[in-house]
């Protein structure tokens, strides 16, 4: 990684960039940011992946911008004063673990350059972001990042407002009957911008005794360059007088609005509510949002209730304009990519950590738990039916039903399918022996008689053959679980199977989000399959949910009864039900989690690479990497070894953390002590030696490296 500043020959580079990246929006363009140069010493970074000397960086390289600006008297870098909001630019691919890299490269650059002592960072908001991850924020928290000021803004959602045709329509009405009228001010209009802006000095100085950011003059120049991007609209009167009006900078994404005000006729006749009802109902109904500006005064340390009541008519929700301060402390940065160290100077490497993963989606997480809990409506309500309506497009499958977790989603497949094709109880279903033991208790629930068959040791998943010797006359169903994230390798086989003896095929993919065969993704390719979204899956709510998916209709329809007390008209029982449901909550974790599901996936497989192509000792067996490395999403990454136990031990004394998938067998549980089943040696070796290494998004190439080298020195 090559880290170069900002010199005026990378302009066009920096803008080519800006407009390709995850969050640049026209702010952050150099025509712009340049408007600032008399203001600001700028010390902006340019960040290439390849580590190689400037004379040989080329612009294909480059991953990452950084608008700074920096005050020598303070040893402070900015990012960036001038700019609403200024932190990292990435490229689209870019993942978790790499902005955590870039953000430490920097941070250490000006710390080691400059001499800088802090940084004062101000993240750019989730709603500019056409990937809206915010991994910056875990970098922040990582180098010890603290939150120094907030500014509380308020949004309209264009995809989800209120109802425009009632919004305000009262004082809107009374602007109308009054004679106001709305106009776009050119920016060859330096008479009507003067008049407004009058106005705005006057509000501005009255109500919150503050002055405006730019003068008259400089927002005149920028209205005069940025003719596309930044308008001023007024609302006059019968004599064409300006009786209010806002200044709105356009983003791609989003309409922000600078400067709003009113004269006191403007106030009295509800000029600012015909004019917010226009911006939101017909000039940006085209953007994602449109942001009515911060209402927080005295650096973030009260709400002006008035501007929030103003705005919080239109259906307005609030976003955060943060600013951090980081202490640039070299021993701290040193860390950011790499767990700390403990006493013995060893590393502590969590299985999964799931407390930081979550951490890593704010605050946008909070922002949607809040936004369902706001709601009043707890179950079965939007947020549930937003989800199915995601996860089926995302899938490719027609419907989605949530339920309470991935057992019960399971069962519910089963009973419709009993009740749907009239199996009789004891009707068998096949299943591979070294499943969790919830794929057999579904079967049971059911009731229903599971036939455990062993599994390919290839993939640990439910072998063709085996299936096809289990086969008998009462068999109704193959139960195919994929298994540590990974779609069976007989998968074609088993369609062809079920469709040959008119079998139903079932997928438990509770542990596949995101997997994929022949293009189709898990989930899909047999007739239904239930999920599990338990938070340590790698789509994972914050308790417990789980779905149902199917293109059948009629088994869709079926499950949605079951799982509601068999009832789909209020306290009309058709069916013998039961209550499994996901609440508004998870729906809505699940929702903020789902685009980045693909993301988390492609860097749990370059761990699982990084494992498979170091990891060189004899005594450790790995798992077979897939022809098409889409068909595993590495949910768990097995080993083997005879040794299990004092693998085990030796690496929790390096402090890597490893868990067992699964110590005991489902045969040998107490439970199904009178399951009948015939010998199950592959099951039971899988059982005695299977060892899960860590793997998870968040988890760096660093630690990857630690855990195979310590692998790599195992010997017993």
């Amino acid at each position: 990684m090559t880290i170069l500043p900002y010199s005026i020959n990378k302009r066009e580079a920096w803008n080519r960039f800006v407009q390709e990246s995850k969050q640049g929006t026209f702010l952050i363009d150099r025509n712009f940011m340049d408007y600032h140069a008399d203001h600001f010493f700028d010390c902006s970074l340019l960040v290439y992946g390849d580590d190689v000397d400037e004379s040989d960086v080329t612009d294909d390289s480059l991953i990452a911008l950084f608008p700074a600006n920096w005050r020598e008297e303070e040893k402070t870098v900015y990012s960036h004063q001038g700019l609403t909001y200024g932190g990292l630019i990435t490229k689209s691919s870019i993942t978790q673990t790499e902005v955590m890299q870039i953000m430490q490269k920097i941070l250490m650059y000006y710390e080691g350059y400059l001499g800088a002592k802090a940084m004062v960072y101000k993240p750019i908001p989730y709603i500019y972001s056409r990937v809206p991850a915010q991994e910056d924020l875990y970098a922040l928290f990582r180098a010890g990042g603290q939150l120094e000021n907030r500014s509380v803004a308020t949004v309209v959602s264009t995809a989800h407002p209120l109802n425009m045709r009632t919004l305000r329509i009262r004082q809107a009405k009374k602007a109308l009957e009054h004679g106001f009228y709305i106009e776009r001010i050119k920016d060859a209009d330096s008479q009507s911008l003067a008049e407004y802006w009058s106005i705005l000095e006057s509000v501005l100085m009255e109500y919150h005794q503050a002055k405006p950011v730019h003068t008259l003059e400089e927002i005149a120049l920028l209205m005069h360059r940025f003719p596309k991007q930044i308008k001023l609209f007024v609302v006059r009167n019968t004599d064409r007088q300006i009786v209010s009006g806002i200044v709105v900078f356009e983003t791609d994404l989003v309409a922000h609005v600078q400067y709003i005000a009113s004269a006191a006729e403007g106030r009295k006749y509800g000029a600012l509510d015909l004019l917010l009802r226009h911006l939101c109902n017909e000039k940006y109904k085209d953007k994602d949002y449109v942001d009515f500006g911060t209402s927080t005064e005295n650096g973030g340390h009260f709400l002006n209730e008035g501007l929030i009541f103003q705005k919080e008519g239109f259906g307005g929700r609030a976003v955060c304009y943060d600013a951090y301060r980081v202490e640039l402390k070299r021993n701290r940065l040193q860390k950011m990519t790499s767990m700390a160290s403990n006493a013995e100077g060893t590393k502590a490497i969590k299985f999964l950590d799931l407390k930081t993963i979550n951490e890593t989606y704010e605050p946008e997480l909070s922002n949607s738990i809040l936004r369902a809990m706001h709601s009043g409506w707890y179950l079965l309500g939007e947020e549930n039916k937003a989800f199915e309506q995601e996860w089926s497009n995302y899938l490719g499958v027609s419907h989605a039903v949530l339920c309470g977790n991935g057992l019960e989603a399971l069962v519910l497949i089963l009973r419709a399918y009993k009740l749907l094709k009239g199996w009789a109880d004891g009707d068998e279903v096949i299943v591979p022996g070294n499943t969790y033991i919830a794929t057999i208790l579904a079967i049971r629930e059911a009731g229903l008689t599971p036939v455990l068959v062993e599994p390919s040791l290839n993939d640990y998943n439910i072998h063709a053959d085996e299936c096809k010797k289990a086969l008998t006359q009462r068999t109704r169903a193959i139960l195919a679980v994929h298994l540590y994230g990974r779609i069976s390798s007989d998968i074609g086989e088993l369609q062809q199977l079920s469709a040959d003896n008119n079998l139903i095929l079932i997928e438990d993919a509770a542990q596949a989000h995101g997997a994929m065969w022949q293009s189709r993704r898990a989930g899909t390719i047999g007739n239904a399959a239930g999920f599990s979204f338990y938070p340590g899956k790698n789509l994972g709510a914050m308790g417990d949910a789980g779905c149902v998916v199917t293109d059948d209709t009629e088994l869709a329809n079926t499950v949605r009864t079951m799982a509601n007390y068999g009832s789909s008209i209020k306290y009309v029982n058709e069916l013998e039900g039961i209550n499994s449901r996901t609440d508004e909550v998870q729906a809505a974790v699940l929702r903020v989690k789902l685009p980045r599901l693909d993301q988390d996936n492609a860097h749990r497989r370059e761990i699982a690479q990084a494992y498979i192509r170091g990891i060189k000792n004899p005594m450790i067996v790995l798992p077979a990497w897939p022809e098409d490395e889409e068909e595993c999403v590495w949910h768990v990454f097995p080993i083997r070894c005879p040794e299990r136990e004092a693998l085990q031990a030796y690496l929790r004394e390096a402090g890597v953390q490893t868990l067992i998938h699964y110590p005991i067998a489902p045969h040998k549980q107490q439970a199904l002590s009178a399951l009948e089943h015939g010998p199950l040696p592959i099951t039971q070796r899988i059982h005695n030696e299977e060892l899960s290494l860590p793997i998870s998004p968040i988890m760096t190439m660093e630690e990857t490296e630690y855990v195979i080298r310590l692998l790599n020195k195992f010997v017993k």
